[in-house]
């Protein structure tokens, strides 16, 4: 059993960018493309997430700092770290739950292809960790193995279901057809869609709009994605206390996050589009007409620049948000850079409204802190268990992805009832 847990995280360490092409190149095969063919379409992926990932990097690594000097500013003093979605993802590979997560998610995804209860294959295996985290919960508070792998189907189910519902956007705002997301975390504010379309119908609110197409009209270049990127970043930068060149460079490095992400999305679509026709074509000979999405990283909808910008609005209102809520005591910190992550469902809904979608996203935000908060003392426990390193100086971890994930939580309360 540790040989294949072993494997388990050898693989999975190899991360996206091996792992994906490695699955497409699969899929072609097995839908009938030819080998050449199928290689092709699952390296040119593979370079689209290389792409992908270092503009995320570039993202992370500024938006990291500044995150840290706005804190240190505010003189914000609270009891439990936010450590990212990382540290949570380690933490729960190494639950000895671990090694059965992949190929029951694998299996339970055939199982729901075949009955027709999905249109989603979902080749983003990396982030079955999400599911793993939340069977290593379930097994924490029951010691049942059952108990965490009944815990992590739900969990898989639910996404896959919000990753079909969610589809549609996904073609028709992203521009990306034939994909769906069913990460995690992502899948963790889909109930904001919810509060987008109460805000379409609240008399002025509805008509506050700021999308980069009426944004670019009123202000000409300045109001292209480029511009945008340039002033949110050079924004932050000032909050965190930047000197004069430090703003710069962060604005200039938002700038290129704007810019740079959606050619890196335009090539993924490049490598994908021929597998997802083959698999359509082979469904359909087998199955008659029907529908297929390619579930993939919610990395694919930053390529909005809609996305980042109500990302990097709501990294300072997050911080403000963690001092001013009664009762919280996660400090944002590690997951900050991964708001566009979050909130690409949300600004999807809102068809790229800013104003919207950073009103909507500061609430699920709220509330993902409190969640965060209650998790806090169990996520914790997993990390002693787990023989993770505590930051110096932190009585309890937790994290806004997976420690304030909704769908989490909600099962999580549902399993603690009865242990």
């Amino acid at each position: 059993m540790q040989g294949f847990v072993d494997f388990i995280q050898g693989f999975l360490a190899l991360g996206a960018t091996v792992i994906l092409p490695v699955a497409i190149f699969l899929l072609g095969l097995f839908f009938g493309q030819k080998p050449g063919k199928a290689f092709r379409s699952g390296l040119t992926i593979g370079v689209a997430f290389v792409g992908i990932f270092l503009v995320i990097d570039l993202l992370v690594m500024n938006l990291g700092p500044a995150a840290q000097g706005m804190v240190e500013r505010l003189g914000v003093n609270l009891n439990v770290i936010d450590v990212g979605w990382p540290a949570s993802s380690s933490i729960a590979w190494a639950s000895v739950v671990a090694a059965f997560i992949i190929p029951l998610g694998l299996f339970v995804n055939v199982v729901m292809l075949v009955t027709k209860t999905t249109k989603t294959m979902n080749v983003d295996i990396w982030n079955f960790w999400h599911y793993t985290f939340m069977a290593s919960m379930v097994y924490a508070i029951s010691g049942s193995i059952i108990q965490g792998l009944i815990a992590a189907v739900l969990f898989q189910v639910i996404c896959l279901k919000v990753a079909d519902w969610t589809a549609p956007m996904m073609s028709e705002f992203y521009d990306l057809p034939g994909i769906s997301i069913a990460t995690g975390s992502t899948i963790s504010y889909a109930p904001g869609i919810f509060l987008v379309k109460l805000i379409q119908k609240v008399p002025v609110l509805k008509n506050w709009n700021a999308d980069p197409e009426t944004i670019q009209k009123r202000f000409g270049i300045f109001g292209e994605s480029i511009f945008i990127g340039l002033f949110l970043g050079a924004a932050i930068g000032a909050l965190a206390g930047y000197s004069a060149g430090e703003v710069i460079e962060i604005g200039m490095a938002m700038a290129a996050v704007m810019v740079l992400m959606p050619r890196m999305v335009k090539i993924l679509m490049e490598g994908l589009l021929p597998v997802s026709e083959s698999a359509r074509e082979w469904l359909n000979k087998r199955f008659g007409d029907r529908e297929i999405y390619i579930g993939l990283d919610a990395a694919v909808a930053l390529g909005h620049p809609s996305v980042i910008s109500t990302a990097l609005i709501l990294v300072p209102i997050t911080v403000v948000m963690a001092v001013l809520l009664p009762g919280n005591q996660v400090l944002p910190f590690g997951d900050l850079a991964t708001i566009p992550f979050i909130v690409a469902f949300i600004v999807g809904a809102a068809r790229g409204n800013i104003i919207h979608s950073v009103i909507v996203g500061a609430i699920m935000i709220a509330i993902s802190l409190y969640i965060a908060t209650d998790i806090a003392p169990m996520f914790t426990e997993m990390a002693m268990k787990s023989d993770f390193n505590m930051p110096e100086g932190s009585a309890m971890i937790s994290s806004l992805d997976q420690g304030g994930n909704i769908v989490n939580w909600v099962i999580y309360k549902l399993f603690s009832l009865f242990n």
